[in-house]
């Protein structure tokens, strides 16, 4: 008895604790209320002038700011996360946002894009990466969001593809890490199959072969698919992501099993309008260059010369004339600044077509 008692006398008392939480709760909101009254005039301005409602470079200028002024101890991740959920009700209250993505839902790029605008903005799933490409074009959506390259597994075709037929122009980039999951509604002994995109197979190849290698392997159109497929049938595992499990109603059997940890994909999101200069950025292009010996290394040369740092260069059939090409590059500054603005012209000469396909702040950081 004399033990219990004591127990209980060690117990802090909460009460006064959970009170001033309360309090900084009630003046939080209070304070939230009124940013949000100022988002709406904003809104009112935007219309007025007709401006994008989605500004990258704002949104980099505010979680650049409040991620200064934090002192801690809450973690830098963690406020921006708010802060991108708060943006996320801010753009409900200045106008309505519309996001494609390759779905369905539950699919990696849904991920992406439900971290990157949060859960206060209307997300639109579709079938294929081109389709992405043309519901921006036809202003059915006011973004999208397409996958571009993958650590692992280089090169998304889809997306460069699409960017050749399409106006639409990049206006920001998502990095994210990606995990893979074994997802079931029953126990890894009970498993009989495991269905999930051929390319994500690839991603855990290792840890399939030690861990399931007696196990059928059937390929679905994509991870969000096969969520959905084992959903509905006892023994049928799928590979995918939490979102996926959340919205499927699947267990994670087994989590991260990918090969790489360090694998990530970067998305790039398209719309219309250039953002503004941040100091930060980076300036997409496309372009073929002309039938000379030493072209493309005459382009580079003078990107070199101009002082302008290449990060990414791809290449594509232009499916217009045998073995011609389309060169994809990303480079640091914004097309404003004045040393890529005059690289870029003088790239010209030694193209027969060059399109800036967009300048837009650089990613820093995962979602």
């Amino acid at each position: 008895m004399s033990n219990t008692k004591d127990n209980n006398a060690e117990k802090p008392d909460l009460e006064p604790l959970r009170l001033r939480i309360d309090e900084l709760d009630r003046r939080i909101v209070e304070l939230l209320n009124a940013r949000a009254e100022v988002v709406v005039e904003v809104g009112r301005a935007k219309q007025v002038s007709g401006a994008q409602i989605y500004a990258p470079d704002r949104e980099k200028a505010v979680l650049d700011r409040v991620s200064k002024m934090n002192t801690g101890p809450l973690p830098q991740r963690t406020l921006r996360a708010i802060y991108r959920e708060m943006m996320s009700g801010s753009f409900a209250l200045e106008k309505p946002l519309r996001v494609g993505y390759l779905g369905p839902e539950g699919s990696f790029s849904h991920m992406a894009a439900m971290r990157k605008f949060g859960a206060s903005i209307e997300y639109l799933p579709l079938t294929d990466i081109r389709a992405v490409f043309e519901e921006v074009d036809r202003g059915h959506i006011d973004l999208g969001l397409v996958p571009i390259e993958n650590s692992v597994g280089g090169g998304v075709i889809d997306t460069m593809d699409s960017f050749t037929a399409s106006g639409s122009g990049v206006v920001a980039e998502v990095l994210v890490e990606v995990h893979h999951n074994l997802l079931a509604n029953c126990g890894p002994d009970e498993i009989t199959a495991i269905t999930s995109k051929p390319e994500v197979f690839a991603q855990c190849r290792n840890w399939l072969s030690r861990s399931f290698r007696k196990v059928d392997l059937i390929p679905a159109p994509s991870s969000s698919r096969a969520a959905d497929m084992a959903s509905k049938q006892h023994g049928l595992a799928a590979i995918g992501s939490t979102l996926a499990a959340e919205l499927y109603g699947l267990k994670i059997v087994f989590a991260n099993i990918e090969d790489h940890a360090a694998n990530m994909t970067r998305f790039l999101v398209i719309g219309t309008g250039q953002p503004r200069p941040t100091g930060n950025d980076k300036t997409a292009l496309m372009f073929t260059t002309a039938h000379k010996a030493g072209a493309l290394v005459d382009v580079l040369n003078v990107l070199s010369s101009h002082g302008v740092n290449m990060t990414n260069i791809d290449t594509r059939p232009s499916k217009r004339r045998n073995w011609e090409y389309y060169f994809f590059i990303d480079c640091e500054g914004h097309i404003e600044d004045s040393h890529v603005k005059e690289a870029v012209e003088e790239a010209r000469e030694h193209c027969l077509e060059m399109h800036v396909l967009g300048s837009f702040p650089k990613a820093t950081e995962t979602v």
